[in-house]
């Protein structure tokens, strides 16, 4: 497993949320089939050569009738799939027929996002206390750059030049971007910064690299991160299906709402393809037609 992981992780470039996931959806599909020697390819083989394309459809039927999500099952496939892919790259013979496994079909989900005056309603509802200058800071950078959850908890102070406007990102598949702060979400930082470094000495901690921080004076979690938002968004009344990834939807509707082109929205939100981004498009002719309807005379 590890040598599999590892392969993913420095050749294929694949995140650690990803690699937690599919170790797990292997190790599930190996108890399902009753194999229990995984310490190496060696004693994996003999287990492998009982394991024929059905008994891996047989696999896929009982997750179906877990009634599992279709996303997991397209993952729990992309895992099994990978993973005979390196079997092959390593010479292991193992069924070929697995990589001719199809995935069900996934429904487009459409974003949700905060209108305008949501987003206004929420930065301007928090104090100026330490924790609640914190979660401005979050809320701020989230909606002014789009990052993703996992981007904003992993921000060093390295990574922010304030003097030039603009953050380092490390996305998925550890890409990086240059992302521009809006002037905004700069202001906040600039006051956020220097008194989380004196929280931080004052509870003894010498790590000050971390941006955001909980009340040990270490990184912020992404569970933490939902906490806060859950919070705040019941606080002013907005819809309980937000989430922190409602922000950067939010993020990209606005500036395509305002007349951002596709591309450069593509680019700061770090998407591999085009195709991810469209779907903004969707969003804001929806919000249009909307506007329309409820304002031309003869809709």
């Amino acid at each position: 497993m590890k040598e599999f992981l590892d392969y993913l992780r420095l050749e294929l470039n694949y995140s650690d949320h990803t690699l937690r996931a599919y170790r797990n959806d292997l190790l599930q599909f190996f108890h399902y089939l009753g194999i229990e020697n995984t310490q190496s390819l060696r004693g994996l083989y003999p287990e492998l050569q009982r394991i024929d394309f059905l008994k891996v459809r047989e696999y896929l039927g009982y997750l179906f009738n877990r009634k599992l999500k279709r996303t997991s099952i397209v993952r729990k496939i992309s895992a099994i799939k990978s993973f005979y892919r390196y079997l092959a790259r390593e010479g292991i013979p193992a069924e070929e027929k697995v990589l001719l496994l199809s995935s069900p079909k996934i429904g487009v989900k459409m974003p949700s996002f905060l209108t305008i005056d949501e987003i206004f309603r929420l930065l301007d509802s928090i104090t100026t206390s330490f924790w609640e200058l914190r979660d401005k800071t979050i809320f701020e950078v989230l909606y002014a750059c789009g990052l993703r959850v996992s981007e904003l908890i992993s921000l060093s102070e390295e990574h922010i030049d304030l003097s030039g406007l603009t953050i380092r990102v490390l996305g998925k598949g550890r890409k990086e971007r240059l992302v521009p702060i809006g002037t905004k979400a700069a202001a906040a930082l600039r006051e956020y910064l220097p008194r989380k470094r004196q929280f931080q000495q004052e509870a003894g901690q010498v790590d000050f690299t971390p941006v955001f921080i909980n009340k040990y004076g270490r990184r912020l979690s992404s569970r933490s991160v939902a906490r806060i938002c859950k919070k705040h968004f019941q606080k002013n009344g907005i819809d309980d299906t937000a989430s922190p990834h409602s922000l950067r939807h939010t993020f990209a509707t606005h500036l395509l709402d305002a007349g951002m082109d596709l591309r450069s929205i593509q680019e700061m939100l770090g998407h591999a393809n085009l195709s991810t981004t469209q779907r903004y498009t969707h969003l804001s002719l929806d919000h249009l037609m909307e506007v329309y309807d409820r304002s031309h005379p003869k809709a």
